[in-house]
């Protein structure tokens, strides 16, 4: 019994602390920035869930939800560059290259939310992704100091759906202690100063 206590703790911190900020692109708070989590590439181009977060970005940036999409994901290999490959998305479906701001460094999604707030001085966010990973990111968002709400991309329910899920359970624990204890990303550096420039109508961040 004390097994499933401890099991259940993380989820269930994660929903109570995410289910009342989950909504719909329809329904989610006008925000300035929407946070895209990265989600893999074939070859050079975003794999397709990673393509359904980034159209959901483009219906929030049309609809005026937010003006700026910051995109975060992994180039730690001079051969795998996601933001790039984000931002190109974004550019050939009409969001203008300077409402489009990248983070190099979002290793995972603890590392992605500390960024947003300690180096591009995100405040306040519309969360992009699944709809299975979307409260572990707004658990973890707020956690960092993010004012968030998350917007969940439907998908159909197929292998990858399932292993995301199944993921999520494992990935609670690490999120909760991440939480509790806050550590530092992989990488931190310097303060950008790209959504700020991208918000005041400037060049390319």
């Amino acid at each position: 019994m004390l097994g499933c206590v401890v099991a259940l703790t993380p989820p269930t911190w994660m929903w109570a602390t995410a289910d009342a900020h989950v909504r719909t692109v329809a329904d989610v708070p006008e925000h300035d920035v929407a946070v895209v989590f990265g989600a893999g590439l074939r070859g050079d181009a975003p794999a397709p869930y990673l393509a359904h977060r980034l159209d959901t970005a483009v219906e929030l940036y049309e609809s005026g939800k937010v003006k700026v999409v910051l995109v975060t994901g992994d180039n730690s290999r001079e051969e795998y560059d996601e933001p790039d490959a984000m931002r190109s998305y974004l550019t050939a479906r009409g969001v203008p290259d300077d409402r489009i701001v990248s983070d190099f460094a979002g290793f995972d999604t603890w590392d992605s939310c500390v960024r947003a707030k300690k180096i591009f001085g995100v405040e306040r966010a519309v969360l992009v992704t699944q709809g299975f990973h979307v409260r572990r990111a707004v658990a973890l968002c707020r956690a960092a100091g993010v004012d968030s709400y998350g917007v969940g991309v439907a998908e159909r329910h197929d292998v990858t759906w399932y292993y995301g899920g199944v993921r999520e359970l494992a990935a609670a624990g690490k999120a909760a202690l991440d939480a509790l204890t806050r550590p530092d990303p992989h990488f931190l550096g310097p303060v950008e100063t790209g959504v700020g420039e991208a918000l005041a109508g400037g060049g390319r961040p």
